[in-house]
């Protein structure tokens, strides 16, 4: 049914029952798995760092921690037995859902599977929503998983 299955992964409670339903699925279909975290540098600088200071040790640092996640993830579903490999993005100003569906097309998935925290009325429209993006525009079907 599916053959290459995309997680995107961000270390929440949420995104690790995704990839546990991801992993569940991908043993049944005997599926690839691809793990996908998309980090943000920007999103981390308040303008008061230097930017030698912030080259040198605050990116490092944030993608040694999406490294972290990643192989955190991969073990976690070693037992399995499906291929795995793991993508760590690095955002250049576009949202993550962007970012996310440039993976799945060129990967090409087949399906993609992401943790929604069903954030609705003001949260959403403030927040914004990730999954939702992915939803309305993916080329594949979509998986979206709750943690309730």
């Amino acid at each position: 049914m599916y053959d290459r299955i995309l997680v995107a992964i961000d270390g929440s409670p949420t995104s690790e029952r995704a990839l546990a339903e991801a992993a569940g699925l991908a043993r049944l279909c005997a599926a690839s798995l691809r793990l996908v975290h998309v980090i943000d540098p920007v999103a981390h600088i308040t303008g008061f760092e230097r930017p030698d200071l912030y080259v040198r040790d605050i990116q490092p640092a944030i993608r040694r921690a999406g490294e972290a996640l990643l192989a955190k993830a991969r073990d976690s579903i070693a037992d399995h037995h499906v291929k795995v490999e793991t993508v760590l993005v690095e955002s250049e100003g576009e949202r993550v859902s962007d970012a996310i569906l440039e993976q799945a097309r060129s990967w090409p998935a087949d399906l993609m599977v992401l943790g929604t925290h069903g954030r609705r009325g003001v949260d959403r429209m403030l927040m914004g929503s990730d999954a939702e993006q992915v939803t309305r525009r993916s080329p594949v079907p979509v998986l979206l998983v709750r943690l309730e």
